[in-house]
């Protein structure tokens, strides 16, 4: 049999939980750090990973999966290579859309927004957290640019582990983002494919909220 037989064959009835007006937040962040909680709690993996999806200048979309590092009120916090592929479509076109799957949950939220770069003392003391490997990778990757063969990585890393033999400093080419939400939307499977969908809309600076048909 095909592969692609196959794949038309697979089915999962989603049939843990629902999602009703009940268990709505006026804030969606309130919702979002609740289901966040409950991934933590059931120990799914990397449960702050997530598909930031943006687009080129001329529209071309693009997506990838990055992880979330912190979120409050202002928004969904990530950092990267400023230089990259992904901050290249942020300077030309700084909107995204954030999209979190968690499978054993049977949830999914997307977030749309507006992104900015966070400031250059946010992206210091977080970069202060990461391992020193990390920190010398981020000086190590010119990321997204090509690569003749892997070895030039190993090359580059041991120069970097000589220049900075104690402290790594923070690249002036990498660091945060922050998107601020604009929709929200919340996902919850449900039995013959009749999910809960809800998506909140900030409309002068107040959420508004819909129920949406599956």
């Amino acid at each position: 049999m095909q592969t692609s037989d196959l794949i038309q064959g697979l089915r999962k009835s989603y049939e843990t939980g629902t999602l009703e007006e009940a268990n709505l937040r006026p804030d969606p962040i309130d919702l979002f750090r609740e289901w966040m909680d409950s991934a933590v709690e059931a120990k799914l993996e990397e449960p702050n990973a997530m598909t930031l999806c943006t687009a080129s200048a001329d529209g071309m979309p693009d997506g990838r999966i990055v992880l979330l590092r912190s979120f409050d009120e202002r928004g969904f916090v990530f950092f990267t290579n400023y230089e990259s592929r992904k901050g290249n479509h942020l300077l030309a076109n700084p909107r995204a859309t954030l999209v979190f799957l968690w499978h054993a949950l049977e949830r999914q939220i997307r977030i749309q927004g507006v992104v900015a770069r966070v400031s250059a003392a946010e992206s210091e003391a977080y970069f202060r957290t990461r391992p020193r490997g990390h920190q010398l990778a981020a000086w190590t990757s010119p990321q997204s640019q090509p690569l003749a063969q892997r070895e030039e990585l190993d090359v580059r890393l041991a120069e970097l582990e000589s220049r900075f033999p104690a402290e790594v400093p923070l690249p002036d080419f990498w660091g945060g983002y922050r998107l601020v939400p604009q929709r929200m939307e919340f996902w919850q499977g449900r039995k013959n494919r009749l999910h809960d969908r809800f998506a909140y809309t900030a409309e002068a600076g107040v959420w508004a909220v819909t129920r949406l048909a599956p």
